[in-house]
């Protein structure tokens, strides 16, 4: 993880890697809770069975907004910030779906800062933030993701 003890820190390392967060293993009681969550209870996130037999990866597949809402755990073991007094998720400017991902997948995210930009008496950051599948060649997703950051 790496820590930054400034704001302007952060800002001299546009366009480079930030980091790589750990694995997460992404399990099929957290994409119940998920569906529960969201009352998506589409049959290819919580039919095991129906899955097995008709899926093209034999599996339940993650939801794609449950893999884009693990991005803030992500973020928080890529980086910490210090000497500000809040973040805020601000949206994001883009998020792609690029492939599914088999309940039991381990996910891992790579942050590469795009822009950090003053707005107003804080700083408006931009990351493309990859999702990795262990084992695959095409992530899970790519974000911009945007965060507002206060000294």
């Amino acid at each position: 993880m790496r820590q930054f003890q400034s704001l302007d820190e952060l800002k001299t390392l546009i366009g480079q890697v930030i980091g790589v967060s750990d694995w997460f293993l992404v399990d099929q009681e957290r994409v119940n809770s998920f569906a529960d969550a969201t009352e998506d209870h589409q049959w290819i996130h919580v039919d095991v069975e129906r899955a097995a037999r008709e899926m093209p990866c034999k599996s339940t597949i993650v939801h794609g907004y449950l893999t884009l809402s693990l991005l803030p755990m992500f973020m928080s073991q890529i980086m910490t910030l210090e000497n500000i007094s809040m973040g805020i998720n601000y949206g994001a400017n883009k998020v792609r779906f690029i492939n599914m991902v088999p309940v039991g997948a381990r996910l891992r995210a790579r942050m590469v800062l795009k822009a950090a930009d003053p707005k107003g008496a804080g700083l408006m950051v931009a990351n493309e933030i990859t999702v990795e599948i262990e084992g695959e060649a095409k992530p899970a997703l790519i974000a911009e993701s945007l965060s507002l950051y206060y000294p």
